[in-house]
């Protein structure tokens, strides 16, 4: 009897999650083949969803969602993104986008450029007069600031904070999530809060926002996503630009358009209220003058 020259059926790749998606998928409940659906259909573009776009995408609720990532292996949402993100392109160009990596110092240069200029500018659009208008009224009224931000838009508060103290507001910032929640639970009626995420997925900032809300503190919360979780607390959302992949996160792009949405605010402000604005700066400007040669 001769031996079989037959090759063993090759086993697919499980480590990228679109073949994983494909080998479990007729086990998945219809809810969860919608999701998949959407994504198997434009992975590209399902790596920008947050999970509140993808539900509605998909026609499910996010719970759904959440079910299909933990059936493929995932913790969550933001674990099956990133690994999506890894399996659609090198890493160079998941983290580079359209530049590659021929490209020359000054053509690098030009293109990233582009890339700000062009978020800074779509962030221009985004802020609408009447959410700028009801911000300006609520901070104007404000007995007491709190810039909130977890990651790289804790970063973001601490700039907002030394810009709004300069301007004579009592503020303070806050990165920690512990700290955060600490201080959401002290807020006052008359405080305001200021929520930084780009995603406005972030649980833990998310969930210092509610307690925040619960204790009749103004919310105003500067988001790329307008239908995140974070925006249902908000009395004003603020939106900036952002296209970011898993592997992008705190992006310098997005973090210029935070602090673009925050400067015209800011400016905003001051032009509001000129003569407590020049006093304040000047008597900040005065204690630093011995600080420098």
């Amino acid at each position: 009897m001769s031996k079989s020259t037959a090759k063993p059926t090759k086993i697919p790749d499980l480590n990228n999650t679109l073949l994983r998606i494909s080998s479990v998928y007729k086990s998945l409940t219809k809810s969860e083949k919608k999701v998949a659906d959407v994504v198997m259909k434009e992975p590209e573009a399902a790596v920008f969803y947050t999970i509140t776009d993808l539900s509605e995408m998909a026609d499910v609720g996010e719970t759904s969602v959440i079910r299909f990532c933990r059936k493929l292996g995932f913790k969550g949402y933001q674990e099956f993104k990133l690994s999506v993100a890894q399996n659609l392109s090198s890493p160079s160009q998941t983290i580079h986008g359209d530049i590659e990596e021929t490209d020359a110092p000054n053509v690098v240069a030009r293109k990233v450029a582009a890339i700000n200029a062009q978020n800074i500018e779509n962030t221009t659009t985004l802020l609408d007069e009447d959410s700028l208008r009801r911000a300006i009224a609520i901070l104007d009224e404000a007995k007491k600031v709190y810039f909130f931000g977890v990651g790289s838009s804790g970063i973001t508060a601490l700039d907002a904070k030394y810009r709004f103290m300069r301007l004579g507001y009592d503020c303070t910032a806050e990165t920690d999530a512990h700290i955060i929640a600490m201080n959401a639970a002290l807020t006052k009626p008359g405080d305001v809060v200021v929520g930084i995420s780009t995603s406005g997925s972030t649980k833990d900032l998310v969930d210092a926002i509610e307690i925040a809300k619960r204790r009749e503190a103004r919310i105003i919360v500067l988001t790329s996503h307008a239908r995140s979780p974070i925006t249902q607390f908000a009395d004003v959302v603020l939106l900036t630009a952002s296209k970011e992949t898993p592997l992008q996160g705190g992006s310098f792009s997005s973090k210029l358009s935070q602090i673009h949405a925050l400067d015209i605010l800011s400016t905003l402000l001051a032009m509001g209220r000129k003569e407590r604005t020049y006093e304040a700066l000047e008597a900040t400007a005065k204690a630093v003058l011995d600080k420098l040669y």
